[in-house]
């Protein structure tokens, strides 16, 4: 999608703070972080939202990737949390499916 800001990152148009990628995702530092740790993990394929994820191998991808980087990243003895936000009332803000993970402090809940 042309006009998609996560697309044109994939594309290399715009540069994020990359921690990981392969062939499938891409994951990267939030330029507005919620905690001290806060990754975005992306696939490289457009899909709008969580809604719209059908492909099973690239959910679980998506969330191994995330264990993978919280364990790299030192949260994964203390703890961490993975967010899908859905839609406007969910939060979406980028319609494009990624999953935060943010760790480094003490979650509150509810989220919010």
């Amino acid at each position: 999608m042309s006009d998609c800001l996560f697309c044109k990152m994939v594309a290399g148009e715009i540069k994020p703070d990359i921690v990981y990628q392969d062939e499938t995702v891409l994951a990267f530092r939030d330029v507005n972080p919620q905690a001290p740790v806060h990754i975005l993990i992306i696939p490289k394929k457009h899909v709008e939202t969580l809604n719209d994820l059908e492909d099973s191998v690239l959910a679980g991808h998506l969330l191994k990737t995330a264990v993978n980087l919280a364990k790299q990243e030192g949260l994964a003895e203390d703890g961490y949390r993975t967010v899908f936000n859905c839609n406007k009332n969910g939060g979406q803000e980028v319609f494009h499916l990624h999953m935060h993970l943010l760790g480094g402090r003490q979650m509150s809940w509810p989220p919010g």
